[in-house]
This record gives structure tokens, sequence and C-alpha cells, in this order.
């Protein structure tokens, strides 16, 4: 598997700060006469292309949240541990942010999906029984039917 260069490793990293592959072939020190056509064949090359996959799904990675990240949140919500801002507005107009706790709607909606991912509020029914199942045959031996 061949390496990148410097320059096209210079070429991805400032690629990825705002997906423009020209922006990119400029910032990474190519010509202004041949950014444009740099930064294309730059993204068409094999190893510039696996390279900026892997960072870009890292980033993605990143700023989506598992279960355990959503579990753990969804917990201190329902325990009234985690606070929001709300705006106060004074007599003079002057606009104040204060922290409140977490309303108790909020926290019984945290807890009923918390029970939810638990299995928690499903009606369990047992039914137990005999049944026989008779099979009626009435149809007779030679008889068409439509």
């Amino acid at each position: 598997m061949a390496k990148l260069t410097p320059k096209q490793k210079r070429f991805c990293e400032e690629y990825l700060i705002d997906l423009n592959a020209t922006q990119g072939a400029l910032r990474a020190g190519y010509s202004p006469k041949t950014a444009y056509s740099i930064g294309q064949r730059m993204l068409k090359n094999v190893e510039v292309k696996n390279y900026i996959q892997k960072h870009l799904e890292k980033i993605q990675n990143e700023k989506i949240a598992d279960a355990k990240e959503i579990m753990t949140y969804l917990t201190a919500v329902m325990r009234g541990e985690e606070k929001e801002e709300v705006a106060l507005f004074c007599g003079d107009g002057i606009q104040k942010l204060a922290e409140k706790e977490i309303c108790t709607k909020d926290r019984l909606k945290a807890a009923e999906l918390l029970g939810k991912r638990y299995g928690m509020f499903t009606e369990k029914l047992e039914i137990e029984g005999n049944a026989t199942v008779q099979i009626l045959d009435d149809i007779e031996a030679g008889e068409e039917y439509d």
C-alpha cells in the first residue's frame, strides 16, 4: 500500500476543514492556477480517498451518541441531576440566564424511555388451556367441486 506524501496528507487535513477540494489544495500549498484540477485529482486518488474516509468516519462517530451515553443522560435527567438554562426578564428589560431543575414532566419522560428500554411496561399475559383439533371432511370420494 502506497503512503501519502506530506503534501497529499496536508491536502487531506485541509480538505477535512470545509470539504472544499480547491480550498484544501490552496491551503496545502498548491498553485492557485491548478488548485481546482489538483483538488479534483486528489479526491480520485485511492490513498487520499481512504485517508479522508477514515477521518470522516472518526469525526462522525465522535458526534453520534452511543447507547451507553443516551442511557446515562436519561438516567441523570430522571434523577434530577441535569439542569437547564432559562431566560429571566427583569423589570428594566434586562435578560438574565438562570439554571433550574428539569421539570417533573421531563423527568417522567426520561423514566418512561428508560422503562421502555428495559421492557418494564409491556403487559405479559399467560394463557393456558387445552384445545382439540377436529378436521371435518365432507367431500365424498369421487365428488367434484368448483
